[in-house]
């Protein structure tokens, strides 16, 4: 009965899909300026109603920044809005890609893939470079603590930027790829064929799949109309 139960999160290989479907889409009817806005806008609000709606907000000051500059780049180049308005649409499209995925965290990612049988080396590399940005955002965060304890100074100094930031930085990296190196090793990861299992799998719901069409069918009513 699991499978008629209401989920936060999306079920991440419908996450990957979606993702794809609305940068393919979003990119390829850029130029349809009304249709595309139409298109990313449902999007939108259907990522909200499907529990997504913190990584709709997270995404939609960086895109409002990024398509303003660049539809005020186009406009006072050409003359045009319509221009601007385009660019708007793939920036648009590309922001509201990464949505579905960012509300997968990386291990329930990697559960999913293995459960299809992808390649080690593809869920493990997906795995460490899902984990990599917030660790690397922490590291960066304990680093300018450290300084601020030691009253370092400005990291607008070049000298302070090398010694007290960068030194430490790369230092503390380095110990994260050895102790990453060593985690993997023990856990018994192999990128052949050995055999493994799965300790929990994901499971589709039937609000995944609701999403999924939903997402499908707005696509397909704005190309009919």
């Amino acid at each position: 009965m699991s499978f008629f139960r209401w989920k936060v999160q999306l079920y991440p290989l419908v996450a990957i899909l979606s993702g794809v479907l609305i940068i393919v889409f979003g990119l390829i009817a850029a130029k349809d300026l009304l249709a595309c806005s139409l298109f990313l806008a449902g999007a939108y609000l259907w990522l909200a109603l499907f529990g997504c709606w913190r990584e709709c907000l997270r995404v939609l000051p960086a895109f409002v920044v990024a398509a303003g500059i660049f539809f005020g780049i186009f406009y006072a180049a050409t003359g045009t809005a319509d221009s601007g308005w385009s660019m708007a649409n793939r920036f648009g499209a590309v922001f509201l890609a990464v949505v579905p995925g960012m509300s997968c965290s990386p291990v329930r990612m990697t559960r999913s893939l293995s459960q299809i049988r992808t390649p080690r080396s593809v869920t493990l590399g997906m795995l460490i470079a899902m984990s990599f940005v917030p660790m690397l955002k922490g590291e960066i965060r304990r680093v300018r603590e450290a300084m601020k304890t030691r009253g370092a100074g400005s990291l607008l100094n070049p000298k302070i930027l090398y010694r007290a930031f960068m030194v430490p930085f790369v230092m503390r990296l380095v110990n994260i790829s050895d102790t990453l190196a060593l985690s993997v090793e023990t856990r018994g990861f192999a990128l052949g064929k050995a055999p493994y299992t799965i300790y929990k799998r994901e499971s589709l719901a039937l609000s995944d799949i609701l999403f999924a069409a939903g997402l499908l069918a707005g696509a397909v009513l704005v190309v009919a109309l």
